[in-house]
């Protein structure tokens, strides 16, 4: 049963991303498709590379922001360290989406002693607080082209009733659950509610956190980098060099959702990014091909600064694993 959960974890993110690739390729034609492969070929690489820098200074600020968190637990780890596991997490998040995190706390617990718990607690924090930024640009993009995108999603048909009813559930289950453990005795509760303790020291860390105003900052930081390396792609062709930062604005939101429904996005990213550009007047051949020159630049970046990381994490660690 467990090995058919975790091939199903690894397979059926992989076969949304494939569904979304042969939704694509049924929506265009030869013609189509051969005009893509060349807006992709035709790409100025300039504005790759760029997209990329901004994409690493992101991954860096997030390392150190993460050293704010585990301060207040006592834990102080080496910076290089907390580069090469969050480099790492990015990695495996092409494999299997959300191992990520795992792997990360991982990586300090082997290399610098920290409690999986926490560190991982640690983790969920950060999330939170990227949920709660994406709402932000959410919120923003809604509100600056409100009247655009209601249209385009009721064109789409796009059905708002089983968004909230699933989100009622959700909640009902929480609750249910909550009341359970509270009053179940059982050993095996019992070790989930220490496990459970232990994240919530490291999720309520940030309370603790001497450094609020560099947290807030490395935050805002982070996501301005990750518009940033979404917004200088348009520069690559010539077709999209005209969007403005309000009309590309929705595309990043779109794009960002997309990210963990499959292994990094594949195939749904450049469907998604696609879609909401043509809300802006650009062609299907040029929306996916922007959305594929935007995934492809980030997905190989994360490859090589991922596969690196995992050489060498243990080489700089070699004293302390002796």
């Amino acid at each position: 049963m467990k090995s058919l959960k975790t091939v199903l974890k690894v397979l059926l993110p992989l076969a949304i991303g494939l569904f979304f690739i042969y939704l694509s390729y049924q929506s265009t034609t030869a013609e189509d498709r051969k005009r893509i492969v060349g807006y992709i070929q035709s790409a100025d690489m300039r504005f790759l590379f760029l997209s990329a820098l901004f994409a690493v200074l992101s991954h860096l600020s997030r390392a150190y922001r993460w050293l704010f968190l585990l301060e207040p637990m006592g834990y102080k780890p080496k910076l290089h360290n907390s580069i090469l596991a969050v480099l790492i997490a990015y990695l495996a998040n092409l494999g299997v989406p959300r191992s990520g995190e795992v792997f990360r706390a991982t990586t300090l617990t082997t290399y610098e002693n920290i409690p999986f718990e926490k560190g991982f607690g640690t983790i969920i924090t950060e999330r939170l607080i990227d949920l709660v930024m994406l709402a932000l640009c959410i919120a923003l993009a809604l509100g600056l082209q409100f009247d655009l995108i209601y249209d385009f999603l009721t064109q789409k048909e796009i059905n708002f009733t089983f968004l909230f009813i699933g989100v009622g559930i959700a909640l009902i289950l929480f609750f249910s659950l909550k009341q359970l453990f509270k009053t179940n005795k059982h050993p095996l509760v019992l070790k989930i509610k220490n496990l459970l303790r232990g994240l919530l020291e490291g999720i309520l860390s940030i309370k603790k956190m001497p450094k609020k105003g560099a947290f807030v900052f490395h935050t805002l930081f982070i996501w301005l980098m990750y518009l940033a390396m979404f917004y200088v792609v348009k520069w690559c062709l010539p077709e999209t060099s005209s969007l403005t930062l309000i009309a590309m604005l929705p595309a990043f939101v779109v794009g960002g959702l997309t990210i963990s429904a499959t292994n990094g996005g594949i195939g749904i990213y450049p469907y998604a990014v696609g879609m909401i550009l043509a809300a802006y007047g650009i062609s299907t051949e040029v929306g996916l091909a922007f959305g594929w020159i935007m995934w492809s630049a980030q997905t190989l970046m994360i490859l090589f600064f991922g596969g690196l990381s995992f050489f060498v994490l243990p080489l700089v660690n070699r004293k302390k694993m002796d």
